[in-house]
């Protein structure tokens, strides 16, 4: 190949390179998204478990699966399984009520102000703690898979499955479950 040629064509190659085959711009939205209380992002919230309701906010397909979060409304005390996100850090803003959160050794409590981040790759759960309502904003950054998860649960998919076949569907969302959901009426 002749020097000039090559150059040529190394020159026209670095936008590929520094842009890459597709734009993130391409796949965001090009105007603000505004969700209201009480109001889910896909006009249709997320029923987990009796009591327990998920309102979109910023959905994984508005950051081209760099983000999801929701707000959990919870009613009855509890919270998942002790578990481990492959990819995923998750971070919890408590909006109202008691929660307890443990991430790794250590367990925090948490009420209406605060923030607890748990990085990608640590177990950790939660749980409501108290009576009445609770409700806190769940982000998870990158998205991962965790949309299409909560997704299918709330479809009663999850309930229909053995333990094994559970854990499984778990790992091909991107986490695993790692011990049974922690006690909320622990004294720490």
């Amino acid at each position: 190949m002749k020097r000039k040629t090559f150059l040529k064509l190394s020159i026209g190659a670095i936008p590929g390179v520094i842009v890459g085959p597709k734009s993130v711009a391409a796949y965001r939205p090009k105007k603000g998204i505004k969700v209201g209380t009480g109001k889910d992002r896909q006009d249709k919230s997320l029923s987990l478990l009796e009591g327990d309701t998920f309102f979109t906010k910023v959905s994984s397909e508005d950051t081209n699966g760099d983000l999801y979060i929701f707000e959990s409304t919870r009613l009855k005390k509890g919270g998942p399984s002790f578990h481990r996100h492959y990819d995923q850090d998750e971070w919890w803003y408590i909006l109202s009520g008691e929660f307890l959160i443990k991430i790794g050794d250590e367990t925090f409590e948490a009420k209406a102000g605060d923030s607890v981040f748990g990085p990608r790759g640590i177990p950790h759960a939660f749980t409501k703690r108290g009576e009445g309502e609770a409700k806190m904003l769940i982000s998870f950054q990158p998205a991962g898979k965790m949309e299409a998860f909560f997704q299918a649960v709330s479809e009663g998919k999850l309930a229909k499955m053995s333990d094994e076949e559970q854990d499984n569907f778990r790992k091909a969302h991107g986490f695993e479950r790692v011990g049974p959901p922690i006690d909320y009426m622990k004294k720490f």
